[in-house]
């Protein structure tokens, strides 16, 4: 798979250096293909040094034949960015994609201000795709066609799996799998904890920890196993883990969990006015 080209990524941080990554690795863009606008001029020379792409101060010297522009910024600078772009990017773009990887931000926010006419995909990606094992949702505007969708998909494919759905569901989205690697990294590092607490090197807590969560997360996607399931399987009648589930749901989880998650898409829908 290769993309159409020239690239451009609007924001050089962590996101915007992963995905940069992963369609380098993926071998879904030449080098020469991939453009970085960031305006600290430290990390312009950290991207290009370290992925070879070429990198601006201003998005505006970045746009000219662009074919996928790709905001990765945040949420509360997004409509900044957008209008500062918008005419150079009819001018000198006209054929462009625009994808947001805003939290919380509309196709429709996005459009208002370039205008009718340009596609614009949202997509939420998680951190994982640091390390190309992302979970991106993505849903198309207005006036993104199927072409431009299924383009997006495929660019986010090069950062592990896509998903694709009605936009309505984003700020849930964004709350389970976007927010999602923080949760998890509480667990982990919760069930690390107790283990030193018990006696165990931090290491090696986090080792059985980490570990165990890869590899029931495998387990669980490879199967297709219900949780529930699972949870049945590993409980012993009168064991070690039919005494921790229910030590656990005394404690409240599942409801913490879940009230976690409603927090979060509290705060996506305040983002997104």
């Amino acid at each position: 798979m290769t993309l159409p080209a020239p690239v451009v990524v609007i924001g050089g941080g962590r996101m915007g250096e992963a995905i940069v990554s992963g369609l380098l690795s993926a071998g879904a863009c030449a080098v020469g293909d991939v453009v970085v606008t960031e305006p600290h001029v430290e990390r312009r020379r950290e991207l290009g040094d370290a992925h070879g792409v070429r990198t601006v101060a201003e998005a505006t010297d970045a746009l000219a034949g662009a074919r996928i522009v790709l905001l990765a910024v945040k949420s509360q600078v997004i409509d900044e960015v957008v209008r500062g772009i918008s005419g150079t990017l009819s001018e000198q773009a006209p054929d462009a994609v625009v994808v947001s990887i805003a939290a919380g931000v509309s196709c429709a926010r996005l459009e208002s201000v370039l205008g009718t006419g340009v596609p614009v995909v949202r997509v939420m990606p998680n951190t994982p795709a640091i390390v190309h094992e992302a979970m991106s949702v993505v849903s198309g505007g207005t006036d993104a066609g199927e072409e431009d969708v299924a383009m997006v998909v495929e660019l986010f494919d090069t950062l592990g799996k896509t998903v694709v759905v009605d936009e309505r569901y984003q700020d849930v989205s964004t709350a389970l799998s976007g927010s999602g690697p923080a949760y998890v990294a509480i667990f982990v590092d919760a069930l690390a904890r107790a283990g030193v607490r018990h006696g165990l090197p931090r290491d090696v807590a986090q080792s059985l920890a980490v570990q165990t969560l890869l590899g029931t997360a495998s387990l669980l996607d490879r199967t297709g196993e219900h949780p529930e399931e699972l949870v049945d399987a590993v409980s012993s009648p009168g064991g070690t883990t039919i005494a921790a589930v229910e030590a656990l749901e005394d404690g409240g989880f599942r409801s913490a969990v879940a009230d976690a998650v409603s927090a979060a898409v509290e705060r996506a829908k305040e983002l997104g006015s």
